[in-house]
């Protein structure tokens, strides 16, 4: 496992970005493959004793695709310039939070959170924070966690959202638009001889914060589920379910992650 040669492979293939190099060079590119997914198997092996969710994940499940999406970017690099794989019990394209392994030269991370929630999911992940305040305000403001996680969020909002207290006495909890955290690593950080350890030290940290959200994520899906069941009931008028409730159907039985039309995240949407 060379993750500094990863590296290396990403610096290159950033001054290279076309597919003619690519092609001269894609024996290079399936060993960085290869090499990935054996770190992946290393940090879901150390995850799975404390954390049998993910225990059953493999690693080529949590990578994407090299190939960038260009259609409607003025952008028309044909490939990305890291790799990332993302260690969730539901599947890398659910709601549900999980651990990000994310390297690229100069901009190596390691992440997790929910991206892009549908916004019912949103509101009710707040509603969560306002209620439960104190306890969530001991795991985000614990110092063992913001030495990892410092802020909350990629992007927030300048008010209260709609519907919620203006004088909440922590607004920054509720004005998250994403539910992420990240912990930006030098390239170094590879080449260290504990690394993994140090990477499975991060994500225990992230766990207290997943397990927070998850389990408002688990009964907004199970109320949906509820209410579909209701809706497809033979008993029942056939009535016009939800689009949320469609998303969530697409969700279950295709293992496809719900995509808000506001989504610009560039990996966990790949």
């Amino acid at each position: 496992m060379d993750i500094p040669g990863i590296l290396d492979f990403l610096k290159v293939l950033a001054a290279n970005n076309n597919r003619e190099w690519f092609q001269e060079h894609k024996a290079e590119y399936l060993s960085v493959q290869a090499d990935f997914e054996e770190l992946l198997a290393g940090v879901i092996a150390r995850l799975s004793p404390w954390d049998e969710s993910v225990a059953h994940v493999l690693p080529r499940d949590c990578t994407y695709r090299i190939y960038r999406d260009v259609r409607f970017s003025s952008d028309k690099s044909p490939y990305k310039t890291h790799i990332g794989g993302y260690i969730n019990a539901r599947g890398k394209k659910s709601n549900h939070c999980g651990y990000y392994l994310h390297l690229e030269p100069g901009n190596c991370m390691l992440a997790g959170g929910s991206w892009c929630m549908p916004a019912d999911m949103l509101r009710a992940v707040r509603q969560s924070v306002c209620d439960r305040i104190d306890e969530y305000r001991a795991i985000v403001e614990d110092p063992a966690f913001k030495e990892y996680f410092p802020v909350v969020g990629e992007s927030h909002l300048k008010t209260v959202p709609k519907g919620f207290p203006k004088d909440f006495p922590y607004p920054q909890y509720i004005r998250c638009k994403d539910f992420t955290v990240a912990c930006r690593v030098e390239d170094e950080f590879f080449s260290r001889p504990d690394f993994m350890e140090r990477i499975i030290d991060v994500f225990r940290q992230l766990k207290r914060f997943a397990d927070f959200t998850n389990e408002t994520i688990d009964e907004f899906e199970t109320r949906l589920l509820e209410e579909i069941s209701f809706e497809l009931s033979p008993a029942q008028p056939l009535r016009v379910i939800s689009s949320l409730s469609l998303q969530l159907i697409f969700v279950l039985s295709a293992g496809e992650r719900i995509s808000s039309p506001n989504c610009t995240s560039s990996e966990v949407s790949s």
